[in-house]
């Protein structure tokens, strides 16, 4: 009797499966394939048809699982871990600079290239190819801050003019030759209350993936609710800027940005925690590693509104 032979066999043919494994054989093996090649065709099936848990998958991707067609997620490389690294290693550094370790200040413009090339590059890479492999919730997060480090960094580049834009006056206008970005408009009312009203927003769509990181896990959820708390004290410092420059006697509002920026610093320091405890799970958790951590996985306990749809059962 000829021997199936398992080159010849995909490990997506479940017709195969169906038509030349399920049957008896006269010799008795119910397969009619040898040992060595019947352990080849499992290992193929195995491998062709892989399939982790929810709670796995809600920790590599961020997201509850979801149904998706095609099988990118087989081709394409988990894209989270690298949007991660450019969130923490521009959010990081901010967070000390703002709480002014070590003599650190200038709220973060020495990181002005790890804001455009980490923060920037990385997160929208990480973006589209979360919405290469259908993953919404991460796509949309990566990329909303892919931006606002591109804008963030943006804003503090001089040929951006972002703040030279506020300075009327001419005679200091002069000063600067025809260069943008004069540094005297950071002493602007104008732009500081400008400035507030990005941190504002910013904090409201946090809000919005706060709410919607219930359905993914702890680590997540503390990410979004200490970015709130960490933009609605940058825009309290900011806006109290504006009032300090506006009337430079007014030391009370000059004592409030100063602990508002302090505080905010503090805030970010606990998101990239999570961030760094997020990211080393994931890695031990893609690389099969022994020692597995917990994130706090959510997915499972807030059921999903398609969950709680009977289901009609199959005639």
């Amino acid at each position: 009797m000829a021997t199936a032979h398992p080159q010849n066999v995909h490990p997506d043919d479940t017709r195969f499966e169906k038509e030349d494994l399920s049957g008896h054989r006269p010799n008795g093996n119910p397969t009619g394939v040898d040992n060595d090649s019947g352990d080849t065709l499992t290992r193929l099936r195995t491998a062709g048809s892989l399939n982790i848990s929810p709670e796995l998958f809600e920790k590599l991707y961020l997201s509850p699982e979801n149904r998706v067609k095609g099988e990118l997620r087989k081709t394409f490389g988990n894209p989270t871990p690298i949007a991660l690294v450019g969130f923490l290693l521009s959010l990081t550094p901010l967070s000390c600079d703002l709480m002014g370790w070590r003599g650190a200040g200038g709220n973060g413009a020495a990181s002005t290239g790890v804001f455009f090339f980490f923060g920037g590059v990385l997160m929208i890479i990480g973006s589209v190819m979360e919405w290469i492999v259908g993953n919404t919730f991460p796509f949309v997060v990566f990329g909303t801050f892919g931006a606002f480090w591109l804008s963030f960094g943006g804003t503090l580049v001089p040929a951006f003019n972002a703040y030279g834009a506020y300075v009327t006056d001419p005679t200091v206008a002069a000063q600067q030759m025809g260069n943008p970005g004069n540094p005297a408009g950071l002493q602007v009312p104008a732009f500081n209350a400008s400035f507030a009203f990005f941190l504002v927003f910013m904090g409201l769509i946090c809000s919005i993936f706060l709410i919607c990181s219930l359905r993914t896990n702890i680590a997540f959820f503390i990410i979004f609710l200490t970015l709130v708390c960490a933009f609605g004290c940058l825009a309290g410092a900011y806006f109290n800027l504006a009032l300090v420059y506006a009337n430079p006697t007014n030391l009370a509002a000059a004592t409030r940005a100063s602990r508002c920026v302090v505080a905010a610093g503090a805030f970010t320091f606990v998101t990239s925690l999570a961030g760094w405890w997020i990211f080393l799970a994931i890695m031990l958790a893609s690389l099969d590693f022994p020692i597995q951590i917990p994130v706090g996985d959510l997915s499972t306990m807030i059921k999903g509104a398609s969950d709680k749809k009977p289901k009609v059962s199959e005639a």
